[in-house]
């Protein structure tokens, strides 16, 4: 298939560009940039992860209500799959976290197409 091709099989059925959401553990952080590159080169609007850790910030303690941050990230990501037409799992091996557990779970409550790293040929 040629880059034309490509980009036609990456339309939504509105024939906008399919937008796809990646989800998986944070551990698979050169995976996440090779699986959004692929997906970017064939036509698609890649939404993913913001950060792969905790960035040092001056002044600021990430331990004071951890359970606070992970909820706030958590809920921003599920925005992130309300968006999408489609969600990607970064799962290299099949690895697949609680986290992401829950993600596929809501991607598969709101009807979103689930597809796999580890079973792609």
């Amino acid at each position: 298939m040629d880059l034309v091709e490509d980009q036609q099989a990456a339309r939504s059925d509105e024939g906008a560009a399919k937008v796809i959401t990646l989800c998986g553990s944070t551990r698979f952080a050169a995976e996440f940039a090779e699986v959004n590159q692929r997906l970017t080169l064939e036509g698609c609007v890649v939404i993913s992860l913001g950060m792969f850790g905790l960035p040092e910030l001056p002044d600021y303690d990430w331990t004071v209500d951890p359970a606070d941050l992970k909820g706030r990230l958590g809920r921003v990501h599920f925005q992130k799959i309300r968006m999408a037409d489609e969600v990607f799992i970064v799962d290299p091996g099949g690895y697949v976290g609680e986290s992401t557990r829950r993600e596929i779970a809501y991607a598969e409550s709101l009807g979103k197409p689930v597809r796999y790293l580890s079973r792609e040929a």
